[in-house]
Order: C-alpha cells, then sequence, then structure tokens
C-alpha cells in the first residue's frame, strides 16, 4: 500500500525556489533537507485524533527530516480552517468529515489529492466515491460512519423488523414499567436531520436527485414535494402526538445517556456510542434502523472521515506526501480506530480490526445500502430549516405545510 510520491525534498526545494529562496542568498541551498531550509507540516485534527496522530507525524518527520505539529482544534474545525486559511494562518493537512468538501472546494481551502490507482484500490469503494468531487479525489479517507439500531438485549432480545414492531415493543416496556421511552433518536428543539434521514427514506423522501453521472443535483430538491410530505406524515405518527416514539425531549446531549441509563431499550447511533454503552456494562446488539411496514428501506446517511491537503498550507508538497503515504498505511488507520471506533476505509485495517470488534461488520451491514452524505454545497442549506420543520411537526406541526415552508425556504438559500 505505501507507494511514494514524487520526492518530497526536491518538490520542497522547487517551492523554495519558485518563492525567491535561494540563490546567492543565505538561505540553504536547494539540494538541503527540507528540516534545514525550515521545513515544518502543521496537522490540525480533533481532540481525540490528536493523541492517535502523534507518534505517526513523528515518524513522518524523522524520516523526512522535518518539525510536524499536530494541533488539537476542539470547536469549529471547519468554521476556524476555513477563516484560518482565508488569513494564510491556517495548517497545511486538516482532517475531517467527508461532506466539508463542497464549502471546502468553494471557499478555495484544499487541493486535489494525488493518490495514485494502486493505493486508491485499497480503500472501501463507498469512502472513495464521499472524497470525490467534481471528478477529482480531494481527500484521503481513514474511516466511514453510520447509525444503526443499538438496543438493550436484556429488556429487547429481538431486533424489530420494522419501526412499528419497534413501537409495540417499546410501549409494552414503558407499561410494565422496565423503560420510560421507547426510543432514543435525537430530536431537541432543532431537529437532527442525520438521525431522522432513515425513517424519512423509509416514508419515500429524498434530499436531492442524482445526474446521469450519480452526483446529486442540487437542482432537484426533493423537501417540499409530495414524497416528503408522505415521509413526515408517517414521521409525524410517531411523535409527540402521536406514538411519544419520536420526542422532542431527546436530545443530542442525553439521547445516548438515556440508552445506556436503561431508560430505554432502543438507541439510533453510531459507532461513537458503543464505548458509553460498553462503560455502563449494557448488554447490546446492533442492526439495521428498521423501516416503516410495507415502506422503502431505511437508508442511512453514509460519512466519511478524511485527510485533506489546505490549498494555501505553507508546505503543500510535505501535505501531499504525508496523505498519500502515511495515511495510507494500515497501522495508522488502526490507531485512529483506536482512538474512536469507526470501521476504517482502508480494506487492510478494516481486515485487521474485524477480528477482534464483531462491532465493525454489524455497523457497515446497517449502512450498505445506505446514501453518501451529500458534499455538495447545497447541502448546507438543508440542515437548518430540515431540522427545525422534523422537530416542529414531531411536536405536532402540520407535516404538509411545515415541510412545504421548509423547502421554500431551502430553496431560496441554494439560488
Amino acid at each position: 500500500m505505501r507507494i511514494r510520491t514524487a520526492g518530497v525534498v526536491a518538490l520542497f526545494a522547487l517551492a523554495l525556489a519558485a518563492s525567491g529562496c535561494g540563490g546567492d542568498s543565505d538561505e540553504p541551498a536547494a539540494n538541503e533537507s527540507p528540516k534545514a531550509a525550515g521545513g515544518k507540516l502543521v496537522i490540525w485534527a480533533d481532540d481525540k485524533r490528536t493523541a492517535a496522530l502523534k507518534p505517526f507525524a513523528d515518524e513522518f518527520g524523522k524520516e523526512n527530516g522535518v518539525t510536524v505539529e499536530v494541533q488539537a482544534v476542539s470547536k469549529d474545525l471547519q468554521t476556524n480552517f476555513v477563516t484560518a486559511s482565508q488569513q494564510g494562518r491556517g495548517p497545511d493537512v486538516v482532517v475531517g468529515a467527508h461532506d466539508w468538501i463542497g464549502n471546502l472546494v468553494q471557499n478555495g481551502a484544499i487541493d486535489p489529492v494525488q493518490l495514485p490507482a494502486e493505493q486508491k484500490s485499497g480503500f472501501n469503494e463507498t469512502a472513495v466515491k464521499a472524497v470525490t468531487f467534481n471528478g477529482q479525489l480531494y481527500g484521503v479517507p481513514y474511516a466511514t460512519e453510520n447509525v444503526a439500531l443499538i438496543r438493550n438485549t436484556e429488556l429487547a432480545p429481538d431486533a424489530p423488523k420494522t419501526i412499528e414492531d419497534l413501537v409495540a415493543a417499546g410501549k409494552k416496556l414503558k407499561a410494565d414499567k422496565k423503560a420510560s421511552e421507547i426510543l432514543c433518536l435525537q430530536s431537541g428543539q432543532n431537529g437532527d436531520s442525520y438521525h431522522i434521514y432513515p425513517l424519512y427514506t423509509s416514508g419515500g423522501g429524498y434530499l436531492f436527485g442524482t445526474s446521469a453521472n450519480g452526483d446529486y443535483d442540487p437542482k432537484d430538491l426533493g423537501v417540499g414535494k409530495p414524497e416528503s410530505i408522505a415521509a413526515f406524515q408517517k414521521i409525524a405518527k410517531l411523535g409527540e402526538k402521536g406514538d411519544g416514539a419520536l420526542k422532542r425531549s431527546i436530545t443530542p446531549e442525553n439521547a445516548i445517556s438515556t440508552f445506556t441509563s436503561k431508560k430505554c431499550a432502543y438507541l439510533v447511533s453510531g459507532p461513537w456510542a458503543v464505548a458509553d454503552a460498553k462503560k455502563a456494562n449494557i448488554s447490546y446488539d446492533i442492526s439495521p434502523v428498521p423501516g416503516f411496514a410495507g415502506g422503502k428501506e431505511a437508508q442511512p446517511f453514509v460519512g466519511v472521515q478524511a485527510f485533506y491537503v489546505a490549498s494555501k498550507g505553507k508546505n503543500k508538497a510535505l501535505a501531499q506526501e504525508f496523505v498519500t503515504n502515511y495515511v495510507t498505511k494500515p497501522e495508522l488507520a488502526v490507531a485512529l480506530y483506536k482512538a474512536e471506533p469507526r470501521p476504517p476505509a482502508l480494506t487492510a485495517a478494516f481486515d485487521q480490526v474485524k477480528g477482534e470488534d464483531q462491532d465493525l461488520a454489524k455497523f457497515s451491514e446497517a449502512g450498505k445500502n445506505g446514501h453518501v452524505l451529500p458534499a455538495i454545497p447545497a447541502m448546507a442549506a438543508i440542515w437548518d430549516p430540515f431540522g427545525k420543520a422534523e422537530a416542529a411537526i414531531i411536536g405536532g406541526a402540520d407535516p404538509a405545510t411545515t415541510i412545504t415552508a421548509a423547502g421554500k425556504t431551502i430553496q431560496g438559500q441554494i439560488k
């Protein structure tokens, strides 16, 4: 899997020459190492990934004779990166979700990644598709993620086949005073488009249509169309004025803790919830999110975490070298998996850890027919109006008028 790209030292020297360094000046000669020329690679990641990355960053630095800094950005990483990039003080490499790509490309913040075909073939196809934008590869993926149904097997031994089956079982648990909630699917007052999406697709709704080449088409907005109305009419029946399975009191802050405290038997969440379930000694199992009886398959979003090369970074040659030859190492992918267990996008790494973690295969199975989370810039217009419409409908608002209004708001923002 490790194929060296063009010599990083040579490229660095060319970059120095292009910027006017070298010649008769006191700067190091062009054939000296990047370290001698003051070479430094700066990587931005969140807190959990920073610790996992540091040993590999140190190794890269020693092999290439450069200084590598891995800096943790705990909040608003994407926004801070774009702002810092525009001000010329951003990193060389940034780690984040694939659905950032449209915004980052639109802001001129990242460059395409030069990943040879042989290396590309070693990754999950869906992951490669997710980081491909306008026909170009913009990131090196390292993990995939999607939601599934996590259930407390002491309270719910069997996986429900439909959401109606789940509601019936949840209601019985409440009647028997074994649980206080039917389902933990986070919404809050602003909704949560990501977590409701499997039920939305099962009800027949869609966000964007696709063009002939399979790319999402921002001109074909599904929100507000009859399909989305029909989907939310079904979702409304699960809401606070219906079965009570979906509630605004279940929030991003308390959904997992409500499950781990055994107040509900069913949780719709992703691999990030597993550590809390294990810590609470919950006996659990994982299965696909069930859809509506007689409806379409419930299809979750499939997200990808990736490494990006900053277009305004000071050492782009070093950055390309790092993401193409170090992010593609199974050892690094496994280390990132151990820092936060999500299925590795690199096939060799996935095969290495799947034997010791049965949850990986179950999450992958739950997401095998999922939809790649749209990375087009128009997706930014979806989250807030769609989520607020979802929360309102869960609270009892009319599905048709509410989602139609949301569709008009979204359409206006896209234009």
